[in-house]
């Protein structure tokens, strides 16, 4: 029996038949989704483990990490303890080599005022620059330690620059006319921002560095004003560094070589990069072979006015003598120089002390014209609190002077509250006899 296309039982099966289609490509559908969500949730559940995997190579390597935190502040607080370790060291060793440098030079000084012959006065002078050498090294090691210090502390404040031509000129007058050259410095009243000890120490690195380099001629100091700025050039007629040599004499130990060669070990211009490193000074340099070098330092400038000329020494005479000098000093053989010094060559009436109750003893009710006072006395007393208990005695402000081997910002800014200069030690007999004119003439 055939069935019709009209037939209603033929349209029930056809629709059946796409019913059945439909269920069957729903449930087709289903698997696929099914298969689907199980490579998902396959997918996940790796994902998930190597997640954790992950983590605890994180949580290992930040455990690693903290351990190395910890050993590397273990590591920088043993190395900062060894730096001051230094630093305490360095400044001890310093007070303790210093004192009886410092005498030795005193001593020094005072014999060559006495009558020598020739071979007497060779030996004086040879003495006198082994001196010289040793000073200036320990002065290079101890300012190198410093700059190297991440603690270090400047005071910066106006600097007059013609008064340190003058303090300059008297320190390297004998050294320029021992060697037979013109040292010259050109006046001026240009006061530049600066710390006063470490702009000091450059400019008398670059000086003396410029008298050890030249055998001919001479070595010009002075001050040129560009906008808002003054620069400190120094120039000589010496022996000129060459274009090779010029990237390497800022480092240690650098000498320019040449027959006979220069004294020192070649470390000032390394300690003038330093410290106009970190005192934000810029530092420039122009040379020609055979004819000199002239090295310049910018400088912030406060006021200035500048001259060509040159300044005259202080001369020794007749205005220190019978002046009375008070001296607190612990050290016996300072003692000594200092009585030798002020009164045999400056003709000066010496009280020397030992310390704060001798002086105010010897003071008695006749206050002394100058108080010199070193900064380390015995039992732990300094020199700034011999000069407040003189001056409380005697109820008068008398001039002082402190002497340190101690290059301290808080002596500085301590003495400075006084009013009372600081000389450091080795003391050099053309310093002493500057500052004591600057205060009583």
């Amino acid at each position: 029996m055939f069935l019709r296309d009209d037939d209603p039982d033929t349209r029930r099966v056809e629709k059946l038949t796409r019913i059945s289609d439909v269920l069957v490509a729903r449930i087709d559908r289903l698997e696929e989704s099914r298969g689907s969500s199980w490579s998902m949730f396959q997918a996940a559940m790796a994902l998930e483990q190597e997640v954790q995997v992950r983590t605890r190579e994180l949580e290992q390597a930040l455990a690693d990490l903290s351990e190395r935190n910890r050993e590397l502040a273990v590591a920088r607080a043993l190395a900062e303890e060894a730096n001051r370790s230094k630093t305490r060291f360095l400044r001890a060793a310093s007070h303790d080599l210093l004192q009886p440098l410092s005498a030795a030079k005193l001593f020094l000084s005072a014999l060559k005022d006495t009558p020598l012959d020739a071979l007497q006065t060779e030996l004086a002078d040879r003495l006198s620059g082994a001196f010289e050498s040793v000073e200036e090294l320990m002065h290079a090691v101890l300012d190198i330690s410093r700059l190297d210090s991440q603690r270090i502390e400047f005071q910066r404040k106006p600097v007059d620059l013609g008064d340190l031509f003058r303090r300059l000129a008297i320190e390297y007058a004998p050294m320029a006319e021992a060697k037979g050259l013109k040292l010259a410095f050109a006046p001026t009243s240009a006061m530049v921002e600066s710390d006063p000890t470490f702009l000091r120490r450059i400019a008398q690195n670059l000086v003396s560095n410029a008298i050890k380099y030249t055998d001919r001629g001479g070595v010009l100091v002075g001050v040129r004003k560009r906008g808002g700025r003054a620069w400190l050039e120094i120039m000589d007629t010496g022996i000129g560094i060459a274009a090779a040599d010029r990237s390497r004499i800022f480092d240690e130990f650098q000498r320019i070589g040449r027959e006979g060669g220069a004294p020192g070990m070649g470390l000032g211009l390394s300690i003038v990069r330093r410290a106009c490193a970190k005192l934000g000074h810029p530092i420039a340099m122009d040379s020609e072979p055979g004819r000199g070098t002239v090295f310049r330092v910018s400088l912030p400038l406060i006021g200035a006015h500048a001259e060509i000329g040159r300044i005259a020494l202080p001369q020794a005479g007749p205005s220190l003598r019978g002046r009375v000098a008070l001296v607190v000093e612990n050290d016996t053989a300072m003692r000594r120089a200092y009585q030798l010094i002020l009164r045999d060559r400056l003709g000066m009436v010496a009280r020397v002390t030992a310390g704060i109750p001798e002086a105010l003893a010897q003071m008695g009710d006749d206050p002394p014209d100058v108080v010199i006072a070193d900064y380390n006395l015995d039992n732990g007393d300094t020199g700034l609190e011999a000069i407040r208990a003189l001056r409380k005695a005697a109820g008068e402000v008398v001039p002082a002077i402190i002497v340190s081997a101690r290059r301290d910002p808080e002596i500085s800014r301590a003495s400075l509250e006084l009013g009372v200069p600081v000389l450091e030690k080795p003391l050099r007999f053309e310093d002493l006899q500057a500052m004591l004119h600057h205060i009583l003439v």
